[in-house]
C-alpha cells in the first residue's frame, strides 16, 4: 500500500523553524521525485521544494530559497524540509507528493498535476 505520510507541523513564530517529515513506504524512492507543495487559503498550490529521485537534484522555489532546505535520508524513506526564518506567508497546509519518475525543477512548477501520489498534509501556522 502506497503512503506517503507528513508530520512535523504545527504553531510557529515569525522568524523560527520547523521540520516537516515525510514517511514514504509503498514505493521506492530510487524511482520517485518527491516535491512538498504548500496550499494557503484562497492561494493556488505553490511547489515549494523538489528533489529528485537519481541524482538527488534539489529545487527550491526563490520565494523559499536560502531560507529552506529538503532533502532525503540514506535508506531512502523520509524526506525532510527544513524551514528556517518562517514568514507568516509561509503558513499553509503542506503536502509531499510522487511522481514516478519526476522530473526536477518541473515537478515544482506552477500548475504541474503529473502527481500520482499525495499526502493529507501537515498544517503549518506562523504567527505572533
Amino acid at each position: 500500500q502506497v503512503q506517503l505520510v507528513e508530520s512535523g507541523g504545527g504553531l510557529v513564530q515569525p522568524g523560527g523553524s520547523l521540520r516537516l517529515s515525510c514517511a514514504v513506504s509503498g514505493f521506492a524512492l530510487d524511482y520517485y521525485a518527491i516535491g512538498w507543495f504548500r496550499q494557503a487559503p484562497g492561494k493556488e498550490r505553490e511547489g515549494v521544494a523538489c528533489i529528485s529521485n537519481n541524482i538527488g537534484k534539489t529545487y527550491h522555489a526563490d520565494s523559499v530559497k536560502d531560507r529552506f532546505t529538503i532533502s532525503m535520508n540514506n535508506a531512502k524513506t523520509m524526506v525532510y524540509l527544513e524551514m528556517n526564518n518562517l514568514k507568516p506567508e509561509d503558513a499553509g497546509v503542506y503536502y509531499c507528493a510522487g511522481r514516478y519518475w519526476g522530473i526536477v525543477p518541473e515537478m515544482c512548477a506552477p500548475g504541474y498535476s503529473d502527481i500520482d501520489y499525495w499526502g493529507k498534509g501537515t498544517l503549518v501556522t506562523v504567527s505572533s
